[in-house]
């Protein structure tokens, strides 16, 4: 990094490409001061206020809660609201930003996210709740709350639909974040639906397109785990009939609070 008095200077390399003006991205260096504490996300602000009104991102939150910011990052999709500028640049004081791949490019680093969205959709990602709905409460076992926490940690940011080899080559693949979301349904004793969300998942498209490759569990900036999600999906579907039934069974005691042994692992973040 070079100097400007006692604070340092790196470069960041923009992906530029506005669709009225482009025909193809390019990119673009703008020289920023990293002092310490300044995020990924400070210097865009920055760039944008100071260099360049131009320049389009995403952001939202600015604490790693909504997933709006998340970018490429020197080939790495990560958030970049929570990314420390100077960890990030490399020895020649240069930090490169694409924005998210296999997405379409509206502007800059912001992509279209609708076939992301289609396929988070496509899942059903809301809870298909039982006729006998407790009157006061649902009782849940923490082995049933521990196996669905890390799935709801989820923040839908496209780190890790970006990352996956499998999009990269065809979009006939629900991917890794919607499979997360479905797992999280499906691991849901209130859920009545099991058997038809996995049934779902055992088509083409589904938990037997991914490649394990793993490249999900590296992106994935809350440490989750969508490739051990997938894999217990993929073991339901083959005793789906089975698993229907102890989910009715279990829905009959939805009111008491009682241990569930078997039915699945919790996940176990970033292994």
């Amino acid at each position: 990094m070079a100097t400007n008095g006692s604070v340092p200077t790196v470069t960041i390399r923009i992906q530029r490409f506005n669709p009225d003006a482009d025909k193809k991205p390019y990119l673009q260096a703008f020289q920023v001061k990293a002092p310490p504490g300044k995020t990924i996300l400070d210097a865009l602000h920055e760039i944008k206020e100071e260099q360049d009104g131009s320049l389009t991102f995403r952001r939202s939150c600015r604490h790693a809660i909504c997933g709006s910011c998340a970018m490429n990052v020197n080939g790495r999709h990560m958030l970049v609201c929570d990314a420390p500028l100077r960890e990030h640049v490399d020895r020649h004081g240069v930090l490169t930003l694409r924005p998210l791949a296999y997405l379409p490019i509206i502007k800059d680093l912001v992509v279209d996210r609708t076939s992301f969205w289609e396929q988070y959709q496509r899942v059903k990602p809301w809870l298909i709740p039982p006729e006998n709905i407790p009157e006061k409460e649902f009782r849940m076992s923490a082995e049933e709350v521990a196996a669905l926490r890390d799935a709801e940690h989820c923040i839908m940011c496209g780190a890790c639909y970006s990352s996956c080899q499998v999009i990269a080559l065809t979009k006939q693949y629900i991917g890794p974040h919607a499979l997360l979301k479905a797992f999280l349904r499906v691991l849901d004793p209130r859920d009545s639906a099991p058997a038809e969300r996995l049934a779902d998942l055992d088509r083409g498209d589904g938990v037997y397109r991914c490649h394990t490759i793993f490249n999900c569990i590296d992106a994935c900036p809350k440490g989750l785990n969508p490739t051990e999600a997938i894999e217990t999906l993929r073991k339901l579907v083959i005793k789906r009939g089975a698993f229907e039934a102890a989910r009715a069974e279990r829905q009959r005691r939805l009111d008491q609070p009682i241990e569930v042994v078997g039915e699945a692992p919790a996940l176990s973040g970033g292994e």
